[in-house]
């Protein structure tokens, strides 16, 4: 009887490589985030009360983007170790699982924090 898995062919060097570069594109991305970050950070020093209100929504929504490519980062890493194409998709499979949750619950605090801020600013606005 014929084996019917095809386990992947996939040098010890290009495993390595693909490794570094998602480790150099990883080191990117967090240079990038740092230096978003700092730029938020300085729009927000002269910035009225409202705005202040809103920088937390600023800043959530850069820290689930960051965990959201961080994940991705951590899935490319997971592939280059795969062994055969059924534990490919089903590192996949996971991910996608995991993402649909973590999107959904990064939605719903979104949703949250905006309608907060909407209220607070209703509330100033009343108080005038």
């Amino acid at each position: 009887m014929a084996d019917t898995k095809n386990p992947f062919e996939v040098s010890d060097q290009m495993r390595e490589f693909a490794d570094r570069s998602i480790d150099q594109a990883r080191k990117a991305f967090d240079n990038f985030m740092d230096a978003t970050e700092n730029a938020v950070s300085n729009m927000e020093d002269a910035s009225s009360s409202m705005h202040t209100d809103s920088s937390d929504i600023h800043r959530q929504a850069l820290a689930f983007a960051e965990q959201n490519v961080s994940s991705a980062f951590e899935l490319a890493q997971r592939m280059c170790q795969a062994q055969d194409l059924e534990e490919l998709m089903a590192l996949q499979q996971e991910y996608l699982h995991k993402q649909m949750e973590q999107n959904g619950a990064q939605m719903r605090e979104m949703g949250e924090k905006a309608s907060k801020v909407v209220q607070e600013a209703a509330k100033k606005a009343g108080d005038r």
